[in-house]
């Protein structure tokens, strides 16, 4: 269905652009900032390189920022800096290929509007503005018959998108299962490896530079569920914003958490996870345990990897650097090539895909598993009150052992028990409405004195 029309954004003239050198292509260039900045660095150092690839001369013809007069690194040495300008709507109308590295919502949602108006093709990394507004952007791309690319929007340097939206386009991709926020695999990683808590690594990750000065975007999963959007619309054809994506962050995991699924086999990640059903799509950020064996359990540090399961092609890892200056002007400039040359051939690349129109899953209707650990009344019989109501909400036990190597908790309830016991059980995949049921009304009876973790168990 056509995006409803948004009275807070005046429609945009039609702009004919000035005319251009012969066997050149205009490129401008919104933002200046790590991207933004490696992106120009490139242009202007690789031109001729860049130039033989796409068929045509990309000059950069500016570069909008928000104060052209404060000092930036390579502006005035590897960027002339007449070419800076704060007139960003006068650059976009002068240019065949815009490249938006600015971040947010607006400017950019009016710029992009304003550079396919003008028939430009438009190169984004901007996963929030994607998420929350892609379909009226893509449907004005197609209608005016130009490029919107944005590989460097999901992973980085990753080549996720290209290959999910062709090199898949002819097999039925069932899940797609992504570590695609290096802060948070960082933080977690340091945590699995040093046993520091979460607070110590997300200033450590701080102090290197991969996590901002306010982390909350990358540890309570917003960035994740933005990129969770956009690889669920893409792997199956089904427009899905970030809004219908089910998020939860790392800042409830602990130390503890990390050891007990070292234990058992698992490491704890922070999944994007999108995955049709024979009842529609499903998409959701959540930390996961992940087996020992599993491809992702082994992507360490800042890195990103997206585990793609395809009937055809089977299962397919993508890996590498997610994010970074020049891990991520990379998959742009990738983008503005292959714009270039569409250009150049009188076409465009690949358009939206939404012909499935699947439905978009409550949270509740995922199917997952549930690792949850306990402290119980150390005395027969608890694990037969336990079993039962896991039975009683249809949810069955896979494995259950007691965590002999934990220090049992103080317990004395005065009926003559002896103690506490701490108990770890896995279950059987299960409705997350179902699990969740089950967790309350393990809280609810007398022999559960605590439930110390709940874990969902992904990747088996």
């Amino acid at each position: 269905m056509p995006a409803a029309p948004d009275p807070g954004l005046a429609p945009v003239p039609p702009v004919v652009p000035p005319r251009r050198a012969p066997g050149t292509l205009r490129v401008a260039l919104l933002g200046y900032g790590v991207v933004g900045s490696e992106v120009a660095r490139a242009l202007v150092e690789h031109a001729d390189d860049l130039a033989a690839r796409a068929g045509a001369r990309l000059e950069l013809v500016g570069v909008a920022v928000r104060d052209a007069s404060r000092p930036r690194e390579g502006v005035g040495t590897v960027v002339p800096a007449d070419l800076l300008t704060e007139d960003a709507q006068g650059l976009v109308d002068r240019a065949d290929l815009v490249v938006e590295v600015m971040g947010g919502i607006e400017p950019p949602r009016s710029l992009i509007r304003r550079a396919i108006a003008s028939g430009a093709s438009v190169v984004t990394a901007n996963k929030a503005l994607l998420a929350a507004h892609g379909p009226e952007l893509f449907e004005a791309a197609d209608a005016a018959g130009v490029d919107l690319s944005f590989e460097a929007a999901v992973a980085g340097a990753i080549p996720i998108v290209r290959p999910v939206r062709e090199s898949l386009a002819g097999d039925h991709v069932r899940r797609v299962l992504g570590i695609v926020n290096g802060t948070t695999n960082y933080v977690l990683d340091q945590m699995a490896t040093y046993g520091v808590e979460l607070e110590d690594a997300v200033k450590e990750a701080q102090g290197l530079g991969y996590a901002e000065a306010d982390p909350t975007a990358d540890v309570e999963g917003f960035d994740a569920a933005a990129k969770a959007a956009i690889l669920a619309s893409l792997a199956f054809h089904t427009r899905v914003s970030i809004d219908q994506v089910a998020r939860e962050g790392i800042t409830g995991v602990t130390s503890a958490d990390v050891t007990a699924a070292a234990q058992t086999g698992y490491v704890i990640k922070l999944l994007a996870i999108a995955e049709q059903t024979a009842e529609g799509v499903s998409a959701r950020v959540h930390p996961a345990l992940v087996p020992a064996e599993h491809p992702l359990a082994a992507v360490r540090g800042a890195f990103n990897a997206v585990f793609v399961e395809a009937d055809g092609a089977g299962p397919l890892m993508f890996y590498g650097q997610g994010a970074g200056g020049r891990p991520t002007a990379s998959a742009v400039l990738g983008d503005l090539v292959s714009a270039a040359r569409d250009r150049l051939a009188g076409g465009k690349g690949a358009y939206e895909s939404a012909y499935a129109s699947l439905p978009v899953l409550p949270a509740d209707a995922a199917v997952t598993r549930y690792q949850v650990r306990l402290v119980v009344a150390d005395r027969p019989g608890v694990l037969a009150q336990v079993a039962g109501v896991l039975a009683d909400h249809g949810v069955s036990i896979d494995t259950v052992r007691q965590a002999v190597d934990e220090v049992p908790a103080p317990f004395t309830p005065g009926d003559g028990s002896a103690g506490s016991a701490h108990l770890l059980l896995t279950t059987h995949a299960a409705r997350e409405a179902s699990l969740a049921s089950t967790v309350e009304a393990l809280r609810g009876i007398e022999p559960v004195h605590q439930i110390t973790s709940v874990l969902r168990v992904e990747g088996v």
